[in-house]
């Protein structure tokens, strides 16, 4: 059976996108999903002086050892001013301190959305350019908009969307 990693780049308490990422999951067939909460690896924010003071922070080691015992990674990202949260940003940015090719090439499904008709294209984008940087084998992408109204009860209403999306979980499976 194999492992997968989801979660939403989100530190919000109701985050849309760790709801995403756990729809998302639960479509790869026989596999042991581990869904993960940012709000569970507090770490202060990123500096080099702080850095060279205390090191790496354990949360940032702890969360890059789940992404190490993975098969393959779900993530869905808020989008924050058209970027990245600040929360996974920061974990993002202590992780590839620990090591820059944190993404460590496990398969990826990437993954966005909110609730304007963009669906957060801007930090898809932003994703897609930035993540083979640090070894993110993307294998599909999936963004979708105005969440409020296509989705609920934990998953996707709109069967086009819905068929979207697990037609990208196919190509994501295929790839562990």
């Amino acid at each position: 059976m194999k492992k997968i990693l989801a979660f939403g780049g989100s530190n919000s308490s109701d985050s849309i996108n760790k709801e995403l990422a756990n729809y998302a999951a639960s479509l790869v067939e026989d596999a042991q999903v581990t869904l993960l909460d940012l709000n569970d690896f507090d770490l202060p924010i990123y500096s080099k002086d702080l850095e060279a003071k205390s090191g790496i922070p354990e949360n940032a080691k702890k969360f890059h050892q789940y992404i190490k015992e993975t098969d393959g990674i779900v993530l869905s990202l808020a989008e924050n001013n058209g970027a990245y949260s600040s929360a996974f940003k920061n974990l993002f940015d202590w992780m590839s301190r620990h090591e820059s090719k944190l993404f460590m090439g496990k398969p990826m499904l990437l993954m966005a959305t909110s609730t304007g008709r963009k669906g957060a294209a801007y930090v898809l984008a932003m994703a897609h350019s930035r993540f083979p940087y640090h070894d993110a084998k993307i294998v599909a992408e999936f963004s979708l908009p105005l969440f409020h109204d296509k989705f609920a009860d934990g998953k996707i209403t709109d069967m086009q969307f819905d068929d979207e999306l697990k037609d990208a979980v196919k190509l994501f499976q295929n790839q562990l």
